[in-house]
C-alpha cells in the first residue's frame, strides 16, 4: 500500500512538474536566464531593424505621393499624413540604438531596462496597427496592419509561455471588443463587427503566434541549456566534479583581492598525493578516479565557500583566508590516509605561498605553493611547507636560466671552459673535456649546477649543448688557421640531446662547417641517458662509430645499471666516476674496485680514463694499475682556452702527439 501511495506521489509531482515547466512557472538558472535575456534584446534589434526599414519605405512612398505629386501644400499636411510613421520610427530606432550598445557590451545589462525598451516598442507596434486597422475595418478593409504588428510583438516578447499566452489572448480579446463595440462603416455611419468567420481566424491565428512563441521559447531554453552544459564543461573537472584550473584562476583572483582588501592574509595551497601512480597501477584507473573524487569531496568541506580546484592528475589547490590553515590541512590529510587501501603507500603533502600582490597572476602564484610542495618529495617526515626566501631565489634563478638561455647562446654568454686529460704514462696532454659556464651581465657567473639541471627538466638542454659543440668547432677551425697547438676535445650528449635533435646530424653538419677531422672530437655519453629509448640511442651509437668518431661512457659506477650499459652497448673509452676516488686515500675497498673496473674495461678491449685525480697517491695507483688516462684538479681545473694554449707555450703541458 505504502509503495502504490509513493507512485502515486510521484507520477502526480512529475504531473505537475511537466505543467509548470510547459507553462514556464520553473525557476532558470542564473546562466540560463542571462542567455534568454540577451536572445530577447537581439530579437529586438532585428524587428527594429525591420520596423525602420519598413517605415523609410512608407516615408519614401508619401514623399512620391503628396509631395512629388504637389498634393502637399505644407509641411503640416505632410505630418498629418506621416506623423505615425515618423514616430514609429524614431521608437524603433531607440530600441535598435539600446540593442546594439547591450549587445557590445557598452552599457550595463539590465533586465527591467530591457523589458521597458521592449514593451515599449511593442507598444507602439500595437497602437500603429490598432489605429491603422481600425480605420482600414470602417472602410471595409481587412485588418492586416493589426496583425502584422502582433507578430512583431510575438518575435520581439519572446518570455515565458504563461506570459506570451496571456499577452497575446489578452491582445485579441481588446482589439476583438474595441472593433465590435466602436467600429461604425464611414460610407453609412451603421456600426459594425467581425463575422463568425473572420473571429475563427483571427482566433486559430492568434493561437498559432501563441504556439510559435512558446516555440521559440523552448528552442531558446534547450540552446541555453546546451551552452550552460558547455561552459560549466570548460570550467568543470570531469572526473572529480570540482571547478578546474581555468575556473580557479578567475576565482582565486577576485577573492585574493576581496581578501586583502579586508587586511587578511591569503595562502595559496598546493597538494599533491605522493606515489598515487601506484594505487592507479594496482586498483585501475576507475578506482582511482573514485578516490580522487573522494579526495577533492574533503578537501571543499574543509574550505568551504572558498576557491578549489583539481589542477592536474593528482594535484589539487585551494586559496584560503583562513587562520588555522596548518591545522585543516593536517585535519585533511588524516580523513586522506584513513581513505584508502593500506596495502598501498600513500601521502598527502602540501605548499604554501602567501602572496603579496593583490594583483599577481593565480597561476603564477600558484607554482610557487607547486615548488614548495616539490621540496618535501622523498621526506616522509614532513607533509606540509612554506615557500620562503630561499626557494624564492631559487625559483627566480630557475625562471632567469629559463627565460634567457636563447639570449645568452646568442649574446655569446655561454663559455667554454676545457679541463685537461692527460696520458697517466708520461702526464701528457692528450685533450680537454668541454665544459659549459655561464658568464651572465646581469646576474654574474652561473654555477652549472644551476643552470644544467634546469635546462634538462626543462627539456632545453639541447640548446646549450649545441652551443657548446659549435665554440668547440669554431675555436678549433680558428687554431687551425693560426697555426696553434690542437688538440681533442670530449663533448657531453644527455639522454635529452638524442631526443631533441639529431645527433648525428649536428656533428656531421660542424665537420663539414669546420673541416675539423672526426678523431678530435670524442661524443661523451652519460650512463643514464642509456637507461631509456635504447633502440635511437643504439642506432645513432652505430651510426657514429661507422662514421669514425670515438664514443666514451661517461660517469661509469654513478648510477644502477653499469653492467647492463656494457653488456647492450659497444664504447671505446670506459670513464671511471669520480665518486670512486672519494676518500680515497687508505681505502683498499677503493682500490679493488677500481682495479677490478679498469681489468674490466681492458678485457672489452676499451680504453680507460679516471676523473676526479686530486693528489699525487691516486695518480701513482693508477699507474700501476693500469688506467690510460687522467683527469682531475691534480691536471688543472676546467678553464679558457686561451688558458691552455698559455700553458702549452710556457711549457706548463706538453702536447703529446698521440691521442688515441
Amino acid at each position: 500500500m505504502d509503495e502504490n501511495k509513493n507512485g502515486k506521489k510521484n507520477i502526480g509531482k512529475k504531473i505537475l512538474d511537466g505543467i509548470r515547466y510547459g507553462l514556464g512557472f520553473n525557476k532558470n538558472p542564473a546562466y540560463v536566464a542571462e542567455y534568454m535575456h540577451e536572445a530577447n534584446v537581439r530579437s529586438a534589434a532585428y524587428m527594429s531593424l525591420v520596423v525602420i526599414a519598413l517605415e523609410i519605405w512608407m516615408l519614401i512612398r508619401y514623399v512620391k505621393k503628396y509631395v512629388v505629386t504637389g498634393k502637399c501644400a505644407t509641411f503640416g499636411i505632410f505630418w498629418h499624413y506621416t506623423r505615425y510613421y515618423w514616430i514609429f520610427l524614431f521608437c524603433a530606432l531607440i530600441v535598435f540604438a539600446y540593442s546594439l550598445l547591450f549587445l557590445y557590451g557598452k552599457i550595463k545589462k539590465n533586465r527591467a531596462v530591457t523589458a521597458l525598451f521592449t514593451v515599449f516598442l511593442s507598444s507602439v507596434c500595437l497602437y500603429f496597427g490598432m489605429i491603422t486597422s481600425f480605420t482600414d475595418f470602417e472602410k471595409g478593409k481587412m485588418i492586416i496592419c493589426f496583425l502584422t504588428m502582433v507578430l512583431y510583438v510575438g518575435c520581439l516578447l519572446i518570455w515565458r509561455p504563461f506570459i506570451s499566452a496571456f499577452m497575446l489572448t489578452g491582445i485579441a480579446v481588446a482589439f476583438t471588443y474595441w472593433i465590435n463595440n466602436y467600429a461604425v462603416d464611414d460610407k453609412t455611419g451603421i456600426p459594425i463587427q467581425l463575422g463568425d468567420g473572420d473571429t475563427v481566424n483571427y482566433i486559430t491565428y492568434f493561437i498559432s503566434l501563441t504556439m510559435v512563441a512558446v516555440s521559440i521559447y523552448f528552442q531558446r531554453y534547450r540552446e541555453a541549456k546546451k551552452a550552460q552544459s558547455l561552459a560549466d564543461a570548460m570550467v568543470t573537472d570531469d572526473v572529480t566534479g570540482m571547478p578546474n584550473i581555468r575556473k580557479f584562476r578567475t576565482e582565486a583572483s577576485k577573492y585574493v583581492k576581496t581578501c586583502m582588501s579586508e587586511e587578511k592574509k591569503p595562502a595559496y595551497v598546493f597538494f599533491n598525493v605522493e606515489n598515487f601512480l601506484t594505487y592507479n597501477d594496482r586498483f585501475g584507473y576507475e578506482k582511482g578516479n573514485e578516490f580522487l573524487k573522494i579526495l577533492g569531496g574533503i578537501i571543499e568541506d574543509h574550505f568551504p565557500g572558498e576557491p578549489c580546484a583539481r589542477d592536474t592528475e593528482d594535484h589539487f589547490v585551494v586559496v584560503s583566508c583562513r587562520d588555522n590553515l596548518a591545522d585543516r590541512i593536517g585535519q585533511i590529510r588524516e580523513a586522506f590516509r584513513k581513505g584508502y587501501k593500506k596495502e598501498i603507500y600513500l601521502d598527502l603533502k602540501a605548499g604554501i605561498f602567501r602572496p603579496s600582490d593583490p594583483d599577481a597572476d593565480p597561476i603564477l602564484e600558484l607554482n610557487k605553493a607547486r615548488i614548495a610542495c616539490s621540496h618535501l618529495k622523498n621526506r616522509e617526515e614532513l607533509y606540509i611547507i612554506e615557500y620562503d626566501e630561499k626557494m624564492d631565489k631559487q625559483y627566480r634563478l630557475r625562471q632567469y636560466v629559463l627565460n634567457n638561455i636563447d639570449k645568452a647562446v646568442k649574446e655569446g654568454f655561454i663559455k667554454v671552459y676545457y679541463q685537461p686529460v692527460v696520458w697517466s704514462e708520461d702526464g701528457k696532454l692528450c685533450g680537454c673535456e668541454a665544459l659549459a659556464r655561464w658568464d651572465d651581465p646581469e646576474t654574474g657567473f652561473l654555477s652549472p649546477g644551476v643552470f644544467i639541471p634546469v635546462l634538462e627538466e626543462c627539456r632545453q638542454i639541447h640548446k646549450l649543448d649545441r652551443c657548446i659543440y659549435e665554440t668547440v668547432c669554431k675555436s678549433m677551425r680558428e687554431c687551425m688557421d693560426k697555426g696553434l697547438p690542437v688538440f681533442p676535445v670530449s663533448l657531453n650528449f644527455s639522454r635529452l640531446d638524442f631526443e631533441l635533435m639529431d645527433v648525428v646530424a649536428e656533428l656531421e653538419g660542424l665537420i663539414e662547417k669546420y673541416q675539423i677531422p672526426r678523431d678530435y672530437l670524442h661524443v661523451e655519453i652519460t650512463e643514464s641517458a642509456l637507461t631509456e629509448n635504447m633502440s635511437r640511442l643504439q642506432e645513432a651509437m652505430n651510426v657514429l662509430h661507422a662514421k669514425g668518431y670515438s664514443i666514451w661512457l661517461d660517469d661509469f659506477g654513478s648510477g644502477y645499471s653499469s653492467m647492463n650499459v656494457l653488456k647492450d652497448y659497444r664504447f671505446d673509452l670506459l670513464k671511471v666516476d669520480m665518486v670512486f676516488l672519494r676518500n680515497f686515500s687508505g681505502n683498499e675497498n677503493s682500490k679493488k674496485i677500481i682495479k677490478s673496473i679498469l681489468e674490466l674495461a681492458k678485457s672489452l678491449d676499451m680504453m680507460t680514463l679516471t676523473e676526479g685525480v686530486e693528489n699525487d697517491e691516486a695518480v701513482k695507483f693508477l699507474q700501476e694499475a693500469g688506467c690510460g688516462r687522467l683527469q682531475g684538479y691534480f691536471y688543472g681545473k676546467p678553464m679558457t682556452l686561451e688558458d691552455i694554449l698559455a700553458r702549452i707555450a710556457d711549457g706548463t703541458y706538453v702536447l703529446s702527439d698521440k691521442f688515441i
